[in-house]
């Protein structure tokens, strides 16, 4: 019997960490979720995540033949370490995630941005499966963007490209990574209930704002179209500079999608990208399995030495 090869996708968030063993064909073979240990530091965060691989290989018949990980926080994908990470963690800017992962594991092992991995997963088995050309957003604490150009991840030379979360010219609210005037100051899900509480004097998190919403709250309302008239607003900047108008969007505030599409392709039908090209807006289809996905697409392209990433068939 011939012992079929996998891929370990795993997503390293500041509350949870996830881990998916995948085919060939990045199907979820099999899945674990965990606590992330943020508050005892790198090497506690990376143990989990190898502890919950060797778990999973050993309910799977199975051999590992690399790990993928999408970490949130700004990472060099040469060197495989975390560069930056917001103050939630502890010792987790400069750790060697990849190197770790491949000693512990015996395998190869590589380091994305979570947000890099999210249109990664989305692109090749996703709602953009196939596109060449995607621009990526992700709606959760904060906002995230990644691109896709020719049917690959465009990182840039500094590892910042498609970061459209942290764009000036939203206004001059000051934002979560110090600056002002971000489009995370409208549409990530802490600003949500920011911007509500700032109309009511109430605070509430971003599902209670998008519960009210439905139930026809003005403010709540107003609140969200504020949020999708600048995600339309990123859209078309990124259409203007890269030509890209294929979006999808994920991340926990898309959950509100019903609030958050009419204002959003409102905007754009009021003016729409410069090349005249109709904006196609579609919603993350993988869910919370977009970053392990992706992750594990990442391996499977690194261990074939492909310039394209091939969607899954």
């Amino acid at each position: 019997m011939t012992v079929p090869e996998v891929y370990a996708g795993v997503d390293i968030g500041g509350t949870t960490t996830q881990v998916a063993l995948c085919g060939a064909d990045l199907t979820i073979l099999s899945r674990a979720e965990l606590a992330t240990p943020a508050a005892r530091g790198g090497a506690a965060m990376v143990a989990a995540a190898v502890d919950a691989v060797r778990m999973l290989l050993s309910r799977t018949p199975a051999r590992l033949v690399g790990v993928g990980v999408g970490a949130a926080g700004v990472v060099d994908t040469r060197t495989g370490e975390v560069v930056a990470a917001s103050d939630s963690f502890v010792d987790w800017a400069g750790f060697p995630v990849a190197d770790t992962i491949a000693t512990d594991l015996a395998v190869p092992a590589f380091l994305d941005n979570d947000v890099n991995a999210f249109l990664r997963g989305e692109a090749t088995g996703g709602a953009v499966t196939g596109e060449p050309d995607v621009l990526g957003m992700t709606l959760g604490t904060g906002v995230g963007g990644a691109l896709w150009l020719d049917g690959r991840l465009y990182e840039g030379p500094h590892g910042a490209a498609g970061e459209i979360g942290h764009v000036p010219g939203f206004g001059d609210l000051p934002c979560s990574c110090g600056g002002h005037g971000h489009l995370e100051t409208l549409a990530s899900g802490r600003s949500i209930g920011a911007r509500y509480a700032d109309r009511t004097g109430r605070v509430v998190t971003a599902r209670e704002v998008a519960r009210a919403a439905a139930d026809g709250d003005a403010d709540a309302r107003a609140v969200f179209d504020a949020a999708g008239a600048g995600i339309a607003r990123a859209v078309l900047i990124a259409a203007g500079v890269f030509d890209v108008t294929t979006v999808v969007v994920g991340g926990g505030v898309s959950a509100a999608w019903s609030l958050l599409e009419p204002p959003i392709r409102s905007a754009l039908a009021a003016e729409p990208p410069v090349s005249g090209q109709p904006v196609r807006l579609v919603r993350a289809g993988l869910g919370s399995d977009a970053v392990v996905v992706g992750a594990a697409s990442r391996v499977r392209t690194e261990l074939a030495g492909t310039r394209r990433e091939a969607p899954v068939r």
